[in-house]
């Protein structure tokens, strides 16, 4: 629907009065009139990008669409409230159809300091519901229907992700109860290792457990889409191999690009595509850098796109710019200095050099700043750069929807 979307101006909780049914936090604007960037495009450019985004599906495999404080220190006072504000009318122009949600339950510390808790997994999943539940632009996305619904009716297709499978503890069941709350896409693992298997901070790579194999079977079955973007190497093979349907990686980029380990090497990307799986291209400050261009844009982007074009082939990567609506460097900066100090983090294991450790960061990421900027300047750079519109819709839709239509 590109531009013709039908938004009618409700903003987060319009339902209730701030700081009395809630505790008011002074929330940033969606985007920053100084931070914005456009790749630069002639007329005959501009109205090609425009036929693109009125033509096709457009997908964003993973995002945190919200809306954060302007202050990025009272972060953790507000994951505490477990109260997130969706950024309906950003949403509204980012030209997005169907946007993968993955609620922010590592930092939702309603009950304890490490997040990933089962309780405040449902909690926080249950106020973005009843969020939704009263406004008519966005719709909860359960199927491959919904998706082309939203599309043929001008709404915002909301799919709801969890990036870590910790929450289930040691109970298989609860995959069943999550996608029965309308959870479609969850990762095993979430950095650190959990039961199901090995997180990629880890020193040794265990790959998955039996309990994880058993969570990836009903997976499976029930119709939830397997993630693997934060698991460890060996955890990633094993899923593959064990999958019946096809994985993907939401956001990640290509470890020969950018050698650390939050990338995926080149052998984990070929199995991936050959079981017809997807990698949504990585935006997060710092990660979708490359070993010769260390401060992250569009450009340090498009060189992990590309890469992964020639070596898996157009149909087996997407997007998934991993982005939000506040000062995401910030947050990174935030962690360093405040989130670890909470008992978030652990003790750094003095033989382990953590590569994770983002070492130059710019203000913010040109060209990717937020869900509303990515996608715009991934098509402008495809167009601007001899790119078909098949190969464009593929990449920003097509090639996530054929995935989908797989597994849901």
């Amino acid at each position: 629907m590109g531009k013709r979307k039908e938004y009618s101006g409700y903003k987060a909780y319009d339902y209730l009065t701030p700081g009395v049914d809630y505790k008011e936090f002074k929330l940033r604007e969606a985007t920053r009139k100084d931070w914005e960037y456009k790749v630069p495009l002639s007329k005959a450019e501009e109205e090609r990008v425009d036929e693109i985004f009125e033509k096709n599906i457009v997908i964003d495999l993973h995002e945190h669409p919200v809306l954060y404080t302007e202050d990025p220190s009272e972060t953790l006072a507000l994951n505490s409230e477990g109260r997130d504000f969706l950024a309906y009318e950003a949403l509204s122009r980012s030209g997005l159809d169907v946007v993968f949600d993955n609620l922010m339950d590592g930092s939702a510390t309603i009950t304890s300091k490490h997040g990933w808790k089962w309780t405040d997994t449902i909690h926080d999943l249950g106020q973005r519901l009843c969020d939704i539940a009263h406004q008519d632009f966005v719709i909860h996305c359960k199927s491959v229907k919904d998706i082309h619904y939203a599309y043929e009716n001008g709404k915002l297709a909301w799919v709801a992700a969890l990036e870590s499978s910790s929450c289930i503890e040691n109970e298989v069941d609860r995959i069943d109860i999550l996608y029965g709350l309308g959870i479609r896409q969850m990762g095993l693992v979430y950095s650190e290792s959990n039961r199901l298997g090995t997180g990629l901070d880890e020193m040794r790579d265990g790959g998955l457990t039996d309990f994880g194999y058993d969570c990836v079977i009903r997976m499976n079955k029930v119709g939830m889409l397997v993630d693997v973007s934060h698991v460890s190497d060996q955890t990633a093979r094993d899923t593959i191999e064990s999958s019946t349907r096809p994985v993907i990686i939401s956001h990640a980029g290509s470890k020969t690009v950018h050698p650390i380990k939050r990338m995926v090497p080149d052998d984990v990307l070929r199995a991936l595509a050959e079981i017809g799986g997807v990698i949504g291209i990585e935006a997060a400050p710092g990660y979708t850098a490359t070993k010769d261009q260390p401060i992250p844009s569009i450009e340090t982007y498009m060189a992990h796109l590309e890469y992964c074009v020639d070596l898996m082939g157009i149909d087996h990567v997407g997007c998934g710019p991993d982005t939000l609506y506040g000062d995401h460097v910030g947050l990174y900066r935030l962690y360093d200095e405040q989130m670890a100090k909470a008992g978030m983090g652990h003790y750094t294991r003095p033989v382990q050099k953590e590569d994770l450790v983002v070492t130059e960061l710019p203000d913010y990421v040109k060209g990717l700043e937020n869900p509303t900027e990515a996608i715009h300047n991934v098509v402008r750079w495809m167009v601007k750069n001899g790119y078909s519109n098949d190969e464009i819709a593929k990449i920003i839709g097509l090639n996530a929807l054929r995935l989908l239509e797989k597994v849901w």
